[in-house]
């Protein structure tokens, strides 16, 4: 048996900290995820890092207090699948546009909870409720979403 899930590729180390609950603001410069508002999406774990190691890691550092040794346990722990699986799900909530002008506080807090910074006129999605599959889905990635059978075995609890 199977569920047939929308699926998204993100780089890593972007893919590990969505499924790790670190991530709960994906952030993409087209409204790639409106239309799974209030649905579940298959996280799909990209060949590729994400360019900009040194912003995400000092935004983890500085923003969420996170050592040296926890940054690197929470990496190694985003790849116990490897990559060009299919590795978890989320549930995904609105999306929105950031505007081009926010107060400071607000901005930094979108950029905590994306782990990115410069998100102006980025479309902006939370997620929540992440959860790993038992073992994972292996499939080539997309530009796009696109949709992926999940064997039913693979569900967490």
């Amino acid at each position: 048996m199977f569920i047939q899930v929308p699926c998204l590729s993100f780089r890593q180390p972007y893919a590990g900290l969505v499924l790790s609950g670190v991530k709960t603001v994906e952030t993409r410069w087209r409204p790639v995820l409106s239309g799974v508002h209030g649905g579940t999406l298959a996280v799909h774990v990209a060949q590729r890092d994400w360019e900009g190691r040194d912003d995400w890691t000092a935004l983890m550092a500085d923003a969420l207090g996170m050592d040296h040794a926890q940054i690197q346990e929470l990496l190694e722990s985003g790849e116990r699948f490897g990559r060009g699986v299919v590795a978890g799900l989320v549930d995904v909530g609105r999306t929105w546009q950031c505007p081009a002008s926010l107060p400071e506080e607000e901005l930094m807090a979108l950029e905590r909870s994306a782990l990115l910074i410069g998100l102006e006129e980025k479309h902006l999605t939370r997620l929540s409720n992440p959860r790993w599959l038992r073992a994972p889905v292996y499939s080539r990635g997309h530009k796009d979403l696109w949709t992926v059978d999940i064997p039913t075995q693979l569900l967490a609890d």
